[in-house]
């Protein structure tokens, strides 16, 4: 798993007109081909009038899985410029679809590059770019007497305290960024010499979204 990569937030759309001919851009966050088809068949069927539905996904942690397409636009003009933003964004995970309803005036290779490529940088940009960053969530158990004393050392040295729950022992859930798991541990350790118990749940990516710490399962 990578300690770190841009990806979007949440899905959007917006419209731009150029020379009377109607751009709609989406962006979609997703994790496999299989998932980027399936909303191009649906966006497909809802455009179904349209006379391109051009599309482009880059998927996976290296980029493994990358396609484009012109459907039907002079090569080049169309897939390439939404697949090229993607690349020079370094946007993982997101499928980019521009929907073109024809105006009646041709724009040249040129216009169709430019109104493509802003249509795709204008759904991605409102669909947030946002950075993933791979989180640790770890269980610390401790005796009640030790309850104040772990609980500062976590919020004080930069960890989320994700909850607390109180049974024969005190249950600290945290989160905190993978690469900073072996010193919370440690941290944890020293601060209750010897006495809490911790352990690695689970790895997940988080996102801080407006002082918000955002969990992606």
């Amino acid at each position: 798993m990578l300690n770190n990569f841009k990806t979007i937030y949440k899905p959007a759309e917006i419209e731009i007109i150029e020379k009377k001919s109607r751009f709609i851009g989406h962006a979609f966050p997703v994790e496999s081909e299989d998932a980027a088809l399936a909303i191009l068949g649906d966006i497909r069927k809802i455009h179904a009038k349209a006379g391109h539905n051009c599309f482009a996904w880059q998927i996976g942690d290296d980029n493994r899985f990358t396609r484009q397409s012109d459907d039907g636009e002079p090569s080049g003009t169309a897939g390439m410029p939404i697949l090229d933003l993607l690349r020079k964004e370094d946007i993982k995970n997101t499928l980019v679809i521009v929907t073109r309803y024809f105006g009646g005036t041709l724009l040249g290779t040129g216009g169709l590059v430019r109104a493509y490529g802003r249509a795709a940088k204008e759904a991605v940009s409102a669909a947030i770019i946002i950075e993933k960053v791979l989180h640790a969530k770890i269980s610390v158990k401790c005796p009640y007497n030790l309850q104040g004393k772990l609980q500062y050392e976590i919020l004080h040295n930069g960890h989320v305290l994700h909850d607390t729950l109180f049974t024969d022992n005190v249950e600290f859930i945290v989160l905190t960024e993978a690469v900073n798991g072996d010193r919370l541990a440690k941290a944890m350790m020293n601060a209750s010499s010897g006495q809490a118990e911790v352990q690695l749940l689970q790895q997940l990516y988080c996102t801080q979204v407006e002082d918000k710490l955002v969990e992606f399962q």
